[in-house]
């Protein structure tokens, strides 16, 4: 495994398995290089499946992941019984062997698992899924209560870099006046958007206080991460999480 990908930090149950990947560990070129396993961003399709290939080897994955074709929106599919590139924005599975992933340049992966370690879930959470309701939907999907679940939180942009309009915040605050906590005004009077504080109010409202991770900016680190909002044609760091057999 590349020294730089990312195992999550929290108190999963010992049979859930879970990583991030990050620039590093593949063959993709240019303004791919070098692990990009994300087909739809016009990288080179060999290098693409050679990225596939080499993260399934590398990490000794049970299977294949279940790559999603993602649209920004809430709804969560069974990895289990699902067809080829769903499409979708979160998966969840209480079977073993089964490998939920997201990709992400910016936007949020949220990983989800409950305490006794029988169902797992990965979230990709851009501000218009957060805003949506994604993460309310995933959680539900697992079938367990909040106070049983533990997410962690990857890498995205982070609240310093992350730009957005006031018609962002409108949004957020029209479903919680507690978002505006999330949202802060530079000098210029343009806004700044903290995902990971919104994405940690959301977990809150369905009862998930166990919450890890964060603390990451995918746009500032440009060695480690891809980011969609600095460079535009990029590749796509890969989030998952599986139950171990």
């Amino acid at each position: 495994m590349t020294a730089d990908w990312i195992v999550p930090d929290w108190p999963a149950p010992a049979r859930v398995r879970a990583i991030t990947t990050t620039r590093h560990g593949g063959v993709s070129k240019g303004c791919y290089a070098s692990m990009n396993p994300a087909e739809h961003v016009d990288d080179d399709p060999h290098a693409v499946a050679a990225n596939r290939l080499r993260l399934q080897q590398v990490l000794n994955l049970p299977a294949a992941p279940l790559w999603l074709q993602q649209v920004h929106g809430v709804r969560v599919i069974d990895a289990a019984v699902a067809g080829s590139a769903p499409v979708a924005d979160a998966a969840r599975s209480t079977q073993a062997g089964v490998v939920c992933a997201v990709l992400t340049a910016d936007c949020l992966p949220v990983l989800l698992t409950d305490t006794a370690g029988e169902c797992v879930a990965a979230i990709h959470a851009g501000w218009r899924g957060l805003a949506a309701g994604v993460i309310e939907q995933a959680a539900m999907a697992t079938g367990r209560p909040g106070e049983c679940l533990l997410a962690w939180l990857g890498p995205a942009i982070g609240p310093l870099a992350f730009q957005v309009g006031a018609e962002v915040r409108d949004t957020f605050m029209a479903h919680d006046q507690a978002a505006a906590k999330a949202f802060r005004q530079g000098p210029d009077g343009a806004w700044y958007a903290d995902l990971y504080r919104l994405a940690r109010q959301r977990l809150a409202e369905c009862g998930v206080t166990a919450v890890y991770g964060g603390g990451f900016c995918s746009f500032t680190d440009s060695d480690r991460f891809y980011s969609y909002r600095r460079d535009g044609t990029t590749g796509r760091m890969a989030t998952l999480i599986w139950l171990k057999e």
